[in-house]
C-alpha cells in the first residue's frame, strides 16, 4: 500500500506514524491578521502538527449576483449570499507568506486549500509543500488534475461524494503520476452530527484505494475524532479558533484552544491504548498476577485425609497450584498435616 506522505523528506502521514493533527483556521481570523497569527501560536501550543488556511477570493469562488441561485436557504449560513459570505470568510492573499513564515518558525507545517488554478499558482510561488482539496471541490476534476501535476502530496476531503466520484478524483490525480494521496472521510454539514459520519467507511476507502485515510471533522467535541483514530485514521482535521465569541462564518463549529489540546491528548492516549498485537504480560500486570486464583486449603487437614471440595477451594490469591489442577487433586490424600489458609503445593499431595 502506497500510503506514506512526505514533506521535506519527513514522513508526516503513514501507517507507522502518529496521527497527523491539522488545525483549520478558515475564517476564524475574522479579518484581523494579528488574530490569524494568534491562532497559529495557539495551534502550536495546543498540539497541532499543522495549521491550514484557505486560498481563494470571493471572485475566484463565485460571482457577485443576487440571483436566487446564489442565496443560501438552509443551515448555518441561512440567508447569506455566497459572494458576500466569501468576502467575510476569505484569508487575504497578502497575509499568507507571513502566516507561512510564522508557522514554520514554530515548527508547524503550513497547508492551504486551493480553490482554483490562480490559487495554486499563488501557493506554488509561496513554496507550499502539499495541498488540500475541499469536499465541495472534489468534483472539480480539472482543478485536481492541475494540482496533481505539481507532484506534491494531496489531502482530499470526500464529503457529499459518491464512491464513483471519489474514484474519479483519485484516478484523475493518479493519471498525472501523483500517488501521494490521503482521503478524509467528511460530513459536509456545519456542524456535522454523528449519525451522518459513517466512520466505518474510512477502512473501505483505505483498502479500496490503497492510501492513508482520516477525518475532516465538523462535529462538536472530540468523540468523532477519537473514534476515527481507533478505526485507523492517520489524519484529523478540526476547525480551530481563539474563541467562539469572535463572530465569523466558522466560529460556531470550531474548537477553542483548551478543547483542541484535550482532543490531541486524547488522540495520543488512544494511540497508546491501541498499541500492537502483543500478549506478553506487562511489568505493571505482573505485579497483580499474585491476585489471580489458585488452590488453597480452607479447612485444617490431617495427613491421610482425602482432598474434597470442602477442604480445598479455588480462591484468590495465586500462591497455590493453578486452578486447572483442582479436579485432578480431588480424591487424593494429604501427605502431611496442612493448616487452613495454606496454598496447596504438589509436595502436600500423596503420590
Amino acid at each position: 500500500m502506497n500510503d506514506e506522505i512526505k514533506i521535506k523528506d519527513k514522513i508526516i502521514i503513514g501507517e507507522n506514524t502518529p496521527c497527523y493533527v491539522i488545525a483549520e483556521m478558515s475564517a476564524n481570523h475574522a479579518g484581523d491578521i494579528q488574530r490569524a497569527l494568534d491562532i497559529i501560536y495557539a495551534a502550536k501550543e495546543s498540539g497541532a502538527n499543522c495549521i491550514k488556511i484557505q486560498t481563494y477570493t470571493p471572485d475566484t469562488m463565485t460571482i457577485d449576483s443576487a440571483n436566487e441561485y446564489f442565496q443560501i436557504k438552509n443551515g448555518t449560513w441561512k440567508g447569506e449570499n455566497l459572494y458576500k459570505l466569501y468576502g467575510k470568510a476569505y484569508t487575504p492573499w497578502d497575509w499568507q507568506a507571513r502566516l507561512k513564515e510564522e508557522a514554520e518558525k514554530l515548527g508547524l507545517d503550513f497547508l492551504s486549500t486551493a480553490f482554483d488554478k490562480t490559487a495554486v499558482d499563488f501557493l506554488e510561488g509561496l513554496g507550499i509543500d502539499f495541498y488540500k482539496i475541499a469536499s465541495f471541490e472534489l468534483n472539480d476534476l480539472p482543478l485536481i488534475r492541475y494540482i496533481a501535476s505539481k507532484g506534491k502530496p494531496m489531502i482530499l476531503s470526500t464529503g457529499m461524494a459518491t464512491l464513483d466520484e471519489i474514484e474519479e478524483a483519485v484516478n484523475t490525480a493518479k493519471n498525472q503520476g501523483n500517488h501521494k494521496l490521503c482521503l478524509l472521510r467528511c460530513s459536509s454539514a456545519y456542524p456535522a452530527v454523528p449519525a451522518d459520519m459513517n466512520l466505518s467507511a474510512m477502512k473501505y476507502l483505505r483498502d479500496t484505494f490503497g492510501v492513508s485515510v482520516g477525518l475532516s471533522d465538523h462535529s462538536m467535541g472530540s468523540v468523532a475524532a477519537i473514534t476515527a483514530v481507533s478505526l485507523g485514521a492517520k489524519v484529523i482535521e478540526k476547525h480551530f479558533c481563539i474563541s467562539r465569541e469572535v463572530e465569523n462564518p466558522d466560529s460556531s463549529f470550531s474548537m477553542e484552544p483548551h478543547e483542541f489540546k484535550n482532543m490531541v491528548a486524547d488522540i495520543r492516549a488512544a494511540e497508546t491504548a491501541i498499541g500492537k498485537v502483543d500478549f506478553e504480560v506487562s511489568d505493571r500486570e505482573k505485579t497483580n498476577r499474585i491476585f489471580r486464583r489458585s488452590i488453597f486449603v480452607v479447612e485444617d487437614i490431617k495427613a491421610g485425609d482425602v482432598f474434597s471440595d470442602k477442604n480445598i477451594r479455588v480462591i484468590r490469591p495465586a500462591f497455590g497450584l493453578a486452578p486447572k489442577y483442582f479436579e485432578e487433586t480431588l480424591g487424593k490424600r494429604a501427605s502431611k498435616d496442612i493448616q487452613r489458609g495454606t496454598p496447596l503445593e504438589w509436595n502436600m499431595i500423596r503420590s
